[in-house]
């Protein structure tokens, strides 16, 4: 599995997959992010774009995410460090 850093996502173009649960991502997400809670990435497989960034809130979800969607022929990344080292780098959240 592939990682990146917020700061290598940050301007880099790639669509924004957010795994966590709902109340998570109304306290604040990347924004422009597409949410698809973890519980649910089988059942939408088909709305998660290739090469997209994965993030959850430290890396432990979207790490578990990314290696079911490379497994199944998708290339994307995990963000290390996820949305909490998004907001602590002062990166936009809406």
């Amino acid at each position: 599995m592939n990682e990146i850093t917020v700061d290598e996502l940050d301007g880099s173009g790639r669509p924004v997959v957010d795994v966590r649960e709902q109340w998570e991502w109304d306290e604040g997400h990347v924004r422009g992010a597409i949410h698809i809670p973890l519980a649910e990435v089988v059942e939408r497989f088909s709305e998660i774009p290739d090469e997209a960034a994965i993030i959850c809130k430290a890396g432990g979800r979207s790490a578990r995410a990314a290696t079911y969607l490379e497994s199944q022929g998708l290339s994307v990344v995990n963000v290390a460090g996820g949305t909490d080292a998004w907001i602590a780098a002062g990166k936009p959240v809406d």
